[in-house]
């Protein structure tokens, strides 16, 4: 990478709250923050916003009447933004650009408008200018009262950490000095979970087991990193989650981003993925660029819960680090895949543990802790298709 870029605040809407204090302190238990819902008529594991973010998203939509037609997912970035924004310290607002990612995007309002649309025939009017993908930068921009760049896009899964690229790409090429990136993700509604049952790879809901030591796994609907799962356990969350970036190494810096990674396979299905990962072993490599793996603390996994997903980044990781495997942990077990926003959120994690000095493992999976100071991390991200990413941070000295 050119140039080092300081990430000078994060902040998210998630099930596991909505303020850093909330989240650290989320993190500390090992629950984890599935409910069940009934969805097509049947009940359905998924992970909803803490009370804490639904509490800001309601008194946004209700601040503004323009709000009150947009889409969850723009809202939950607007939120995450303003937060963000407010850490940051931000102030002149020609000063920064955005880009804000979805898989998805409007979920909600496009199954609602399409319905209304077979019912009637008859198209809303607000059913283009409230489901486009553009839709998410455009307002959070809107909000506020930003001048420079508003850029929206879509890759998958890994859409979040897309947006950190894109945000790297214009602070080293000169364009820009700040930028604030992201991703945003409301995909809890019906047609949504049906496709992901559709691809067999949803958590079954089932009766979660007395909680002890021999039965402990059993007890958490998402298997995300346990390697001898014998079904597929992804569980749909919604979030926002927001950074900003600065160039160079700011005084005010949480984490630096040292390196950056990406790379595609060619597709062999529809939503496939090598046996090992090769897309992840090309970012990976990529990211750490001329650092020893072994100076790598740490790596968050994408991990999404799926047999085939867990185990070939796992694989892709020992190809890469050989002996010096990092100490390797996701949250999905905790909060369930939010799509586009996943990355962002671990980002965020690997952040949040530098910060306190304290790796937050998987319960149900022994590990190896190296103990001593976390001074770098790796974070994944990857999507349909292979879209690999990797970020390496680390600790401001």
């Amino acid at each position: 990478m050119k140039e080092k870029i300081s990430i000078t605040s994060i902040a998210s809407l998630s099930p596991l709250g909505s303020s850093q204090e909330e989240i650290w302190k989320a993190y500390q238990n090992n629950d984890h923050y599935f409910s069940l819902a009934d969805i097509n008529n049947a009940k359905t594991w998924v992970a909803p916003l803490a009370e804490s973010a639904n509490a800001l998203v309601k008194k946004l939509r209700e601040s503004d009447s323009k709000y009150k037609k947009l889409d969850n997912s723009v809202l939950f970035a607007m939120a995450a933004s303003r937060m963000a924004i407010q850490q940051s310290g931000w102030t002149n607002t020609s000063e920064f650009g955005i880009n804000m990612g979805s898989s998805r995007g409007a979920t909600k309002l496009f199954e609602e408008y399409h319905a209304e649309y077979l019912e009637t025939g008859i198209s809303s009017t607000l059913s283009s200018p409230t489901t486009t993908l553009g839709n998410i930068s455009s307002w959070v921009s809107h909000d506020l009262g930003a001048t420079g760049p508003e850029i929206s896009h879509s890759i998958t899964c890994s859409t979040g950490l897309h947006s950190v690229l894109n945000g790297v790409a214009w602070l080293t090429s000169g364009m820009s000095t700040k930028f604030l990136v992201g991703a945003s993700e409301a995909p809890l509604t019906d047609f949504t979970i049906a496709q992901m049952k559709a691809l067999k790879i949803y958590a079954k809901a089932s009766e979660l087991n007395d909680d002890s030591d021999v039965k402990r796994s059993q007890n958490y609907p998402c298997q995300a990193l346990n390697m001898n799962k014998e079904y597929n356990t992804m569980i749909l969350g919604e979030a926002a989650s927001v950074a900003c970036l600065e160039k160079g190494v700011v005084d005010h810096a949480l984490a630096i981003i040292e390196g950056v990674g990406f790379a595609t396979e060619i597709l062999k299905h529809n939503t496939s993925i090598s046996a090992n990962a090769v897309c992840f072993q090309k970012s990976m490599k990529m990211a750490l660029g001329g650092i020893n793996p072994a100076e790598v603390d740490a790596i968050v996994m994408h991990a999404p819960g799926t047999i085939k997903g867990d185990s070939s980044e796992y694989n892709a990781i020992k190809e890469v680090f050989g002996e010096n495997m990092p100490q390797m942990t996701t949250n999905k077990w905790k909060i369930g895949h939010t799509f586009a926003t996943s990355g962002m959120l671990n980002l965020e994690l690997g952040v949040l543990m530098m910060q306190n000095n304290k790796m937050i493992s998987v319960p149900f999976i022994d590990h190896k802790n190296r103990g001593g100071d976390l001074k770098k991390v790796l974070v994944n991200a990857v999507g349909f298709g292979g879209n690999a990413v990797s970020i390496l941070v680390s600790k401001k000295e």
